[in-house]
C-alpha cells in the first residue's frame, strides 16, 4: 500500500509538471490516507483556489490552521486564500475573513 508521503511526492511531481487537476486528485488521496498531512492541505488550498474552487480551498487552508494552530505561515496562507476568493467573487465576507486571518498571523508572530 502506498503511504501518504509517497502519494505526496507523486502529487508534487504532477503539480510541478503543471498537471493541476491530476495533482488535486493526488493531494486529495493524501489527505484521505492521512487527514493530518498539513502540507497536502496547504497544496490543495493553492491548487483549488487556482481552479476557482474557493470554498474547497478555504476548507483545506482552515484545516491546516486547525492542525497547526500556532503556525504563523498557515494563517498567512489562509489570509491569501480568502483574498483570492474575494478577488474572484467580490464577496466582502472573504475580505473580512482575510483580515481576521492576517491579524491572527500577526498575533502569533509577536508571541514567538
Amino acid at each position: 500500500m502506498t503511504t501518504a508521503a509517497e502519494l505526496f511526492k507523486e502529487a508534487e511531481t504532477l503539480k510541478r509538471a503543471g498537471k493541476n487537476a491530476e495533482a488535486i486528485d493526488k493531494f486529495a488521496e493524501v489527505v484521505k490516507a492521512d487527514d493530518t498531512y498539513v502540507l497536502a492541505h496547504m497544496a490543495l488550498a493553492v491548487l483549488l483556489g487556482k481552479a476557482g474552487r474557493h470554498a474547497d480551498a478555504i476548507r483545506h487552508s482552515e484545516r491546516a490552521c486547525e492542525l497547526e494552530p500556532t503556525e504563523v505561515f498557515n494563517y498567512t496562507a489562509l489570509s491569501v486564500t480568502f483574498q483570492k476568493a474575494f478577488e474572484a467573487t467580490q464577496d466582502r465576507t472573504f475580505i473580512y475573513k482575510a483580515e481576521e486571518a492576517k491579524t491572527k498571523a500577526h498575533e502569533l508572530q509577536h508571541r514567538h
